[in-house]
């Protein structure tokens, strides 16, 4: 797995969506929570993404778009770490779930956090003895 975060690799169908925030489960390492859904897609690719900052917490959306920014690239280093072995599909969403602003090395440590829970409930070989 490469180390881009490419247009295929986002997570934009709103349908997809919809069904990820009503059926989806969720697992988090403050302030950053995942929303995650076991899903098949057309075009080939194993795990879609998406990253959210609340409107709420940051009314501007030069803030917003810090955050989301450092979010996507904390996920684009170390996607290949955790999802190169992996044989299923998933539809992810990210959230920032904080209401300060953070640094890049804080997002990163917790980004590190959030994909280690997430390989370790879902992607682990739960057949093993």
């Amino acid at each position: 797995m490469a180390l881009t975060y490419s247009k295929k690799d986002k997570l934009k169908s709103r349908k997809l969506i919809e069904k990820l925030f009503s059926e989806g489960r969720s697992i988090a390492a403050y302030p950053l929570r995942m929303v995650y859904l076991k899903t098949s897609f057309d075009d080939g690719v194993a795990f879609k993404a998406g990253v959210s900052v609340s409107k709420r917490n940051f009314k501007k959306a030069v803030q917003r778009n810090h955050i989301k920014r450092l979010m996507r690239e904390a996920y684009r280093c170390h996607k290949s770490t955790y999802f190169n072995n992996s044989s299923n599909e998933f539809a992810l969403m990210i959230l920032y779930i904080g209401k300060e602003t953070v640094d890049f090395a804080l997002i990163e440590k917790k980004m590190q956090q959030l994909l280690n829970k997430f390989s370790e409930k879902e992607l682990t070989d739960k057949t093993a003895p």
